[in-house]
């Protein structure tokens, strides 16, 4: 079976063309590709489909199996991917996600795509569209390993808590993040963005993501982090968010509540695995 790995400020994953090949188990399969030492390496497996509703579908399974509805830098991937490999060789794109048809503005030079805004549509604000079963989203309170933890969830197709703290880089990833991320709150887990503020409109982020642990990148949870943000008054509208890859760019519209993320895509490298 061929596939590209691809990544999106170091968030990667295996990227399968299933115009031209056939996958009958994905998520054993991205169990065992996605490991860093048996396998090819990724953050999980990202099946690119032909689509009745856009230009193609992507689909996606994590490291460990577990299906995700939205990936904002897997996304930006797959609009690189269609766009040079020939699926679709337009500079808007629509993309079917297990979370809606997403709108993928590229920005072309010489046949290459060099970075994409992604409309990745509204936030979800309420308790049900976490889901969680906390009484609110904003300032919630949450007791994980042995302390409480003050959090505002927003769901981006993905579920996101989202915590404000003092020092980002040293802080116990590892430990805290499975607790929050299978906390008794979160029905279907979450994926929890531990974050500070280190400018005007500016702030640094690392992610514990539901299904595959620390990641170098979250393009949802950005969005959410930004979201959160915003609603708590920290940041205007425009938030730059600095991940452990890179950064990126969300803005988040008044006009029609719809969060805009631009960022890079990259190509790594083709291969063939057996099956």
């Amino acid at each position: 079976m061929r596939f590209t790995k691809m990544q999106g400020i170091g968030n990667d994953y295996i990227y399968i063309n299933c115009f031209e090949e056939q996958v009958k188990d994905p998520a054993a399969l991205s169990v065992r590709l996605s490991d860093r030492h048996f396998g090819i390496g990724g953050d999980g497996v990202i099946l690119i489909k032909p689509s009745e509703n856009g230009d193609a579908e992507m689909d996606l399974y994590n490291a460990d199996g577990s299906r995700a509805k939205m990936c904002g830098n897997g996304i930006r991937c797959v609009g690189k991917y269609v766009y040079e490999r020939g699926i679709a060789k337009k500079d808007v794109l629509k993309i079917d996600t297990q979370s809606g048809v997403k709108t993928l503005y590229l920005d072309v030079e010489n046949g290459h795509v060099r970075s994409i805004r992604v409309n990745m549509g509204q936030p979800g604000l309420t308790p049900q569209a976490i889901p969680t079963t906390l009484p609110g989203v904003e300032n919630q309170t949450i007791t994980a390993a042995g302390q409480d933890w003050m959090a505002t969830c927003v769901s981006m197709g993905n579920p996101h808590c989202v915590i404000f703290v003092d020092d980002v880089e040293h802080f116990p990833l590892e430990t805290v993040g499975p607790e929050l991320e299978n906390h008794p709150v979160f029905p279907e887990r979450a994926n929890i963005e531990f974050v500070r503020m280190c400018g005007e409109d500016e702030v640094e982020m690392r992610v514990w993501e539901r299904g595959s642990g620390e990641t170098w990148a979250c393009g949802t949870g950005a969005c959410a982090v930004a979201v959160a943000c915003i609603l708590t008054g920290r940041t205007g509208r425009r938030v730059l968010v600095h991940l452990r890859g890179g950064d990126l760019k969300i803005f988040w519209n008044e006009q029609t509540n719809e969060v805009e993320m631009t960022g890079p895509a990259e190509f790594v490298f083709d291969g063939e695995v057996k099956t």
